[in-house]
């Protein structure tokens, strides 16, 4: 019997797990057998010990061994209102910010966006690289990737932050675990100003990301990397 590091998503972690699609090619690739034991996360928090029954071309069946919570989330979920960006750097952004702990991704339409709308095609795309990412960096959660969303569908949050260019606060002087949190990074033209103030008006609070003028893509991984600098 060999014991494989290597992390598998399934959809539930139940005693006896019947699966096919890619992992399973992925498998074979590594030439796993029966009586090997792998790793498996359900992309919610929870993860497992298993052992391969029977694997042949197209399917799997796996038993669990043992199930365990990963310790390597923060405190609290935390989703990020991302401006669509040109090019690659959204997906840039999504595997970092995946690294980081972010929980879930709501793109979001702007004023000054380059990129007025995302297709299904990249939104899929994206959603395979956050789990790729969550993959690689031994998480249990794989954030979701919601469709966008005009800045007036945002909802009200119980706490938020907006990188602003500008603003005397720190992320980390105004931060708080006691719930949910928010943050909001704007597109290569940063948010206008009437966009600043529709933001504090649904809960999010300025914050300022130090002197320099940072790139829409560097933002939002500036944010996070003050939090989880913390050791949080």
């Amino acid at each position: 019997m060999k014991v494989f590091e290597k992390r598998f998503r399934v959809e539930a972690l139940t005693d006896t797990i019947e699966m096919d699609g890619p992992e399973v090619q992925h498998m074979r690739v590594l030439r796993l057998k029966a009586g090997d034991e792998i790793h498996l996360f359900d992309g919610t928090g929870w993860e497992a010990r298993a052992r391969i029954e029977d694997l042949d071309a197209f399917t799997v069946t796996m038993i669990v061994l043992e199930r365990f919570q990963n310790d390597l989330e923060l405190p609290q979920p935390v989703t990020l209102a991302l401006a669509l960006l040109k090019g690659d750097k959204l997906a840039d952004v999504v595997r970092a910010c995946t690294e980081l702990g972010v929980s879930r991704f709501q793109l979001i339409k702007t004023q000054y966006a380059d990129v007025p709308d995302l297709g299904d095609n990249k939104l899929v795309r994206l959603r395979r690289i956050a789990e790729e990412a969550s993959k690689q960096s031994r998480r249990a959660v794989v954030p979701e990737v919601l469709a966008p969303i005009s800045l007036k569908q945002l909802p009200s949050v119980p706490l938020g932050f907006v990188a602003h260019p500008g603003t005397q606060d720190t992320v980390l002087s105004k931060l708080s675990w006691d719930g949910q949190v928010w943050f909001a990074t704007g597109p290569e033209g940063g948010f206008s100003a009437s966009e600043v103030e529709l933001l504090k008006q649904k809960n999010f609070t300025p914050v300022t990301l130090g002197k320099r003028i940072l790139r829409a893509e560097t933002a939002p991984v500036a944010l996070l990397g003050a939090v989880v600098s913390t050791g949080v």
